[in-house]
């Protein structure tokens, strides 16, 4: 049986993944064996952690969210219930945001959970 030289694909196939490897730490920018493992492992990973920092960001915005509410003297959970109480349909990331950057509306927001959890 003929020998099986390493010919224009195989050239491009390393070529492309020793490309993806750029910038690696030691040998895993400059060897084909170790680039190939370590691309494997970088797209796995980056997968992994595209849906993972969907849950980040959802905790992010629940700590901020907590924290204002402890500053109007109530808690998450009883704020939140008393939002769903008031028909008040406002998701995390904007009751967040209001938290930050306009603290008197959410104040507002806070007085509304806490009257429809007086009724």
């Amino acid at each position: 049986m003929a020998r099986v030289k390493g010919g224009p694909k195989t050239h491009l196939r390393r070529k492309k993944i020793l490309k993806m490897a750029k910038g690696y730490y030691g040998s895993k920018h400059l060897l084909y064996k170790t680039a190939k493992e370590q691309v494997m492992h970088s797209l796995r990973y980056a997968y992994d952690h595209r849906r993972q920092r969907k849950s980040d960001f959802r905790k992010l915005w629940i700590r901020r969210i907590n924290a204002a509410c402890r500053m109007n003297d109530i808690s998450y959970s009883v704020f939140m219930h008393g939002l769903k109480e008031a028909k008040v349909e406002l998701n995390r990331k904007m009751l967040s945001e209001l938290a930050i950057n306009h603290p008197e509306d959410f104040k507002s927001l806070v007085d509304t959970a806490k009257k429809a959890l007086a009724k």
